[in-house]
């Protein structure tokens, strides 16, 4: 799940909340969101494989 953040760049966030916290877990910040989808499409072949 990607956000746009103020500050113009784009965060990934995992899909599902945190039971503890009730938050998403952050998986990483990027500048472009061309750049965060890339990395999405690589966290999903990396939990399927």
């Amino acid at each position: 799940m990607i956000r746009k953040l103020k500050s113009g760049g784009y965060r990934i966030y995992s899909r599902k909340k945190n039971a503890k916290t009730g938050k998403r877990r952050n998986l990483g910040t990027f500048k472009t969101l061309a750049e965060a989808k890339k990395h999405e499409r690589e966290i999903q072949y990396f939990k399927h494989h």
